[in-house]
């Protein structure tokens, strides 16, 4: 059976408890690969500013922490847990941590990456926080890269929250 939307996938929150990914249905949602020790790092905050202005509005913060680059994220899923909540007061849903890349490689990353493939048509995710808007209708809307802080998503979030 061929994926069509993001809420043919489910995936385990931080606390290991299966999240099907169709009980957000109706919102859009940015989608986000994380580390705790990365230069990107700092974009929790915005990432939480993104989550505070929207949520009321349909927007769900989806971020997925990944260690396949440069072994940012070695922590376990409850001190990751931890770490976001205590330094960047994170309150959005934070899953379980995956591969986004390879033969292990969570399958909502390979839908979301074949969806938006990024520069020159490349489907791997070069580095941590590449993001992903998808909206109401389930459909990838766009992806950004890991230099694009959450507040340059704004309207586009709007848009989508708008659609």
């Amino acid at each position: 059976m061929s994926t069509h939307t993001i809420y043919d996938f489910e995936a385990k929150d931080i606390g290991g408890q299966d999240i099907a990914l169709s009980a957000f249905k109706g919102k859009a949602m940015l989608i986000v690969n994380t580390a705790s020790k990365c230069g990107f790092t700092p974009q929790f905050g915005g990432l939480e500013d993104l989550h505070k202005s929207y949520a009321g509005k349909g927007l769900v913060v989806l971020g997925f922490p990944c260690n396949q680059f440069g072994g940012q994220d070695p922590g376990s899923d409850s001190e990751i847990a931890g770490f976001c909540q205590v330094n960047y007061g994170v309150s959005f849903p934070m899953m379980g941590k995956i591969d986004v890349n390879g033969p292990a490689a969570h399958p909502l990353f390979n839908w979301l990456t074949a969806e938006a493939p990024g520069l020159l048509g490349s489907k791997a995710i070069k580095w941590n926080f590449t993001k992903f808007l998808v909206g109401k209708n389930g459909q990838v809307i766009k992806r950004y890269a890991p230099l694009d802080k959450p507040a340059d998503m704004a309207k586009d979030i709007e848009a989508a929250l708008a659609a």
